[in-house]
């Protein structure tokens, strides 16, 4: 998708509303802003800082118009511990569903009786595979293949699905834009993120914990 376009996709989820959290008919009604794209260098810096890079098409809207308020990354001004935190939520929640639900990959080889060495051998794995770049919440891109059309996936520890079949199909469900295509009938594969694979082991013997610490649903 060019710039022109991102433009028309930046001026359609202008002002548009979204709720967060827990979801009842008090919840606080929010509303999508922008402030000026990222410059070359502010995305030099981000990827730098953080050891990623943005998918061509996340670095090209980012760059026609950065998203502001709760929910959105600020990759430009953005506490870095938040963002940090942020960016390790697939390995927490990986971790979290290892300890209290039994996951664990056959690929991984043979799972370590201490649940310190399975965290420490989970989390070399995970470290080696594709970044997951939050976009919005816990719906996340991935850093590879460096180009346009990677999947958008929300991500709850390992209850991961498809939440777009690229960034501007994901913009589109997420706020609810006219315009969605059907989708196609093979979604780009991401190496390692293998959603099929992780679904059938995540509820293998049922729904198992989910990880409500922070006091709010997905």
């Amino acid at each position: 998708m060019d710039s022109t376009n991102w433009k028309e996709l930046i001026r359609q989820l202008q002002g548009r509303s979204y709720l967060f959290g827990l979801i009842n008919a008090s919840a606080t009604a929010y509303r999508v802003e922008f402030d000026a794209g990222l410059t070359d260098a502010e995305v030099f810096e981000t990827e730098k800082k953080f050891g990623f890079r943005f998918p061509t098409d996340l670095r090209d809207f980012l760059q026609t118009a950065l998203p502001r308020g709760p929910q959105f990354p600020n990759w430009r001004a953005g506490d870095e511990r938040v963002l940090r935190e942020w960016l390790d939520l697939p390995r927490q929640g990986i971790l979290f569903d290892i300890e209290h639900n039994g996951f664990w990959l056959p690929e991984w080889g043979p799972r370590p009786d201490s649940l310190i060495e399975a965290f420490a051998v989970a989390s070399e794995i995970i470290g080696a595979a594709p970044r997951l770049i939050p976009v919005y919440a816990h719906r996340m891109m991935p850093d590879e293949p460096h180009l346009d059309g990677n999947p958008v996936f929300s991500v709850h520890q390992t209850d991961i699905i498809y939440y777009g079949f690229d960034l501007a199909d994901y913009f589109r469900h997420e706020f609810q834009l006219a315009g969605r295509q059907l989708w196609p009938e093979h979604i780009r594969p991401i190496r390692f993120w293998d959603l099929d694979r992780f679904q059938d082991e995540r509820w293998a013997d049922g729904p198992g914990a989910f990880d409500n610490s922070k006091g709010k649903l997905p």
